[in-house]
Parts: C-alpha cells; structure tokens; sequence
C-alpha cells in the first residue's frame, strides 16, 4: 500500500464516538543510582513528573491525531484528578458533551514510576463501580442522539465497572439499527458477551480466555499455530461479527474474517520500548482507516504500521499522521 492510498483512507472528517472507562496517566520519571538501606528496594530520584490522558481517553487521543471529530462518553468524578483529565482531553480537541459527572465516582489514576526506560513499579488507584440507573439512561440517550453524524463507534472496555451485559446491547442494538460500525477493545475478566459487534481487536492472551479455551505458547510462524487459528474462527462465529482482530505483540497482528483464509501482518516494529497503549493505537488507527472506506485488510496494515511506531516510545503515547505516512516510505 503507498502513502497517498493511506492518506486517502484516513480522512479527517470523519466522526468516531469512543465509549470508555478514562483514565488518568502519570509517570514518574526518575533514576536509580542505589538500593534502599531499609528495603531491598531501589531509590528514585525523580526528574520529572508528567500526565497523559489513558484508557479509553488514549483511544481518542490517538484518534484525534488523524481526525478531526472525536467525542468521548464516559464517567468521571470531582477533584483534581477529574479536572487535570477533562483539561488533557480538551487540549487535544475532544468533544467531551458526552462525558458524565458523578461525584461519588472515582476517577482512575494510574502512576507509573520508571527509572531511565525502566519502569519500577505501578500504583493505581481505582474503585470499580457501575453506572446508576439514571447515568445509564443518559449516556444510552446521548449515544442515539450522536448515533446519525458518526462513521465509527469504538467501544472499550478496562472492566471498571462501565460495561455490563444490559449496557453492552443497548449500545450495539442501537449502533446496528443506525448502520454505524462498532469495533470492541474487550477485557475478558468482564464477562460481557460482544455478540452482534462489527469486530473486536484482542490480543492473543485476550482472544484465548475470550474464547475460552487454555492458554498455548505461540508458534512460529503465526499461520502455523493451531490453537490460534482455532480460536479465531471460534470467536468469528460466537460473537457473529465481520472480522476479528488479534494483534500479537513481536508476531504482528492476526485478521480473521468469515469464509475467508486468515491474514497474518509481520510487525513493523524495530525497537519496543513500551508497549504501554499500544492496543489503544490499534484500535483508534484500524477504526479511522474503516471509517475511511478501507477494507478490514487495509486498515489492519495501517494499524500495524501505527502499533510498530508507539511501541518505540516510551509512556502512553500517540502516533502522528505525518509519522504513519512516512512509515509507508520505507
């Protein structure tokens, strides 16, 4: 594929809806030059902090980097944490009408403390709690009103509480009705079936426990690994969808579609330094390239290229249009 056939398939008008539980992003960086004398622990001395917009709002950070329109529907809660994630996202251009207030919620925060490219240790401060019936009803009314200007709808999913099964077909009922596209970052601890999506984009560990079936070492080469070729076709069939993604880290990606032989895409990747986010990349950048007419092929390259991009960058990261572009010179 050339650069001017990408360029055509990512256009930035196009409109993508991610629903999501947001995170708030912080990394601690530092270095380590001892062990601490009451532990057997190392001592950072920190640098420098900094916070990035995580989870489901990464997805539409990285989104925003090829389109124009990109809202976000989800909940936050009050204080400093709420309000550092709300101006993060705004910063970047996302239309955050959608996003629910809820003062007894709170907003996720994840710190990662990382010494030169190494990271130390995460602390996450979380508390899963589901939406209340009236939130519900809100955020399922505000996704029919956004449903008719869209091209895509990302739902993804980190299993804080968000997505139950209620929840869950409301939204692609309503997305099926309307004719909009939706593709599905799932996390299998949620028991939540996705049946009826347009796809979903596991990684292999993901699409194993979604399917059910027991862990197997990867083979090399991809097309020669059985149990993974079974479970493609298993989740194709149980979750009736047009096309399962699985991406697999230093193998590359995975595309299954019904009826058809399966697409292995070696990775682009020349150096990982973090593979921090590098699913949300995917995602945002398989779905903006669908969204622009490509076929589940095309847009599984594109994607491919941008996961090989972010993984050589450390922290939750994005990839620009003009770095994809140039990626499809070389």
């Amino acid at each position: 594929m050339d650069r001017s056939r990408v360029d055509q398939l990512l256009p930035a008008s196009s409109r993508i809806l991610v629903v999501g539980e947001m995170i708030l992003d912080e990394f601690i960086w530092g270095k380590v030059s001892r062990i601490s004398p009451e532990a057997p622990v190392p001592v950072v001395e920190v640098l420098k902090e900094s916070f990035n917009a995580g989870g489901a709002a990464n997805v539409a950070r990285n989104l925003r980097e090829l389109v124009d329109h990109v809202k976000m529907l989800g909940p936050t809660g009050s204080g400093p944490d709420a309000d550092r994630l709300r101006t993060l996202l705004t910063g970047h251009g996302i239309e955050l009408q959608g996003v629910l207030h809820d003062p007894e919620y709170q907003t996720i925060r994840k710190t990662r403390i990382v010494a030169r490219t190494q990271q130390v240790v995460r602390v996450d401060r979380e508390k899963k709690r589901a939406l209340d019936c009236a939130a519900r009803s809100r955020a399922i009314a505000h996704f029919k009103e956004l449903l008719p200007a869209l091209n895509a709808v990302i739902l993804e999913d980190y299993d804080k509480g968000l997505f139950d099964q209620e929840f869950a077909n409301a939204l692609i009922g309503s997305a099926r009705e309307a004719g909009i596209p939706v593709l599905v970052d799932p996390k299998p601890s949620n028991p939540v079936r996705w049946r009826g999506v347009t796809g979903i984009t596991p990684n292999r560990s993901e699409a194993f426990r979604a399917a059910s079936q027991p862990w197997s070492e990867p083979v090399d080469p991809p097309m020669s690994d059985t149990a993974l070729l079974k479970v493609g076709e298993q989740l194709l069939t149980d979750l009736e969808c047009a096309f399962v993604l699985v991406t697999l880290s230093e193998q590359g990606m995975m595309l299954f579609q019904p009826n058809q032989v399966p697409y292995h895409i070696p990775t682009r990747a020349q150096e990982v330094f973090d593979v921090s986010g590098a699913g949300d990349t995917s995602i945002a950048v398989f779905t903006a390239a669908l969204a622009g007419g490509a076929t589940p092929v095309e847009a599984a390259e594109i994607s491919n290229h941008a996961a090989g991009i972010v993984v050589g960058k450390l922290g939750t990261a994005t990839v620009s249009r003009a770095e994809l572009l140039e990626s499809f010179l070389s």
